[in-house]
């Protein structure tokens, strides 16, 4: 039975990114976005490259729709490989009534969505004998984030998931990596409406074609957490060496608008 990669939020930018690595590779393919005609003009392109493509229209914002994403997918198929991709976040107070809806849909998709897959992947990779996970964290996980409140902590959430996870599954043949990328080229800050955030005006976002094949190579190896760039390194470090306080307070200025 041919063996596939599952991957989520694979409409656009690192979704996509991740499928062009997968292809290269010639894996099965397996991609699911809200956006079934973005997911069928990828689709074309990816089997291009003499690859199986399957296309599956979900919904992660449900639990309903997790499930019966996962149904599908391994309807007849083993998935060894799994990359929690899909993600949503908001720029804003948290004071901010109108933010309410896409910061509940966040805590849906960036947790309980990436939660119950994982857990349903690792049941059938156990089943099957190996797997990986890679799930897209972010340089968000490592400390607060005052106007990004919410994407911040389902972000610590799922860094603190996968590293304990990845500890249990310590000696089995599957294993759980996390990427913490930084500011990245994709339409993200569009859909969170982070136009004026200081963030982005002071550094410039790495491309999502450098930041996948990273997080792809370190997963196949079992690295357990990935940090692209420097700059990231340095932001993901800070916590240990400043005070929680300190560092928040630099959070709110970088998350600020101008």
């Amino acid at each position: 039975m041919n063996t596939f990669t599952l991957i989520t939020g694979a409409s656009e930018g690192l979704g996509v990114e991740f499928a062009k690595q997968a292809a290269r590779e010639k894996r099965g393919l397996i991609i699911a976005a809200r956006s079934e005609d973005k997911l069928n003009d990828i689709a074309y392109e990816l089997r291009g490259l003499g690859v199986e493509v399957v296309v599956i229209p979900a919904d992660l914002n449900t639990l309903e729709g997790v499930e019966d994403l996962w149904g599908r997918a391994t309807e007849g198929r083993v998935v060894d490989v799994l990359v929690n991709n899909a993600g949503l976040g908001f720029s804003g107070s948290f004071a901010d009534p109108e933010g309410w809806e896409r910061e509940l849909s966040s805590i849906n998709v960036n947790m309980l969505a990436v939660t119950r897959l994982m857990k349903l992947a690792i049941l059938h990779m156990k089943e099957h004998g190996k797997g990986r996970i890679l799930n897209i964290a972010s340089t968000a996980a490592f400390m607060p984030g005052p106007n990004m409140a919410v994407y911040h902590a389902t972000k610590a959430y799922v860094l603190s998931l996968s590293e304990a996870v990845a500890e249990e599954l310590r000696d089995t043949k599957i294993t759980v990596t996390a990427i913490c990328p930084g500011a990245t080229k994709t339409n993200f800050h569009n859909q969170a409406d982070m136009h004026d955030v200081r963030l982005l005006k002071m550094a410039k976002p790495a491309k999502a074609s450098e930041v996948a094949e990273l997080g792809w190579l370190q997963s196949r190896i079992g690295k357990r957490i990935v940090v692209p760039g420097a700059i990231n390194n340095v932001f993901a470090l800070s916590n240990r060496f400043l005070p929680r306080g300190v560092t928040t307070r630099i959070a709110a200025q970088l998350m600020g608008k101008n």
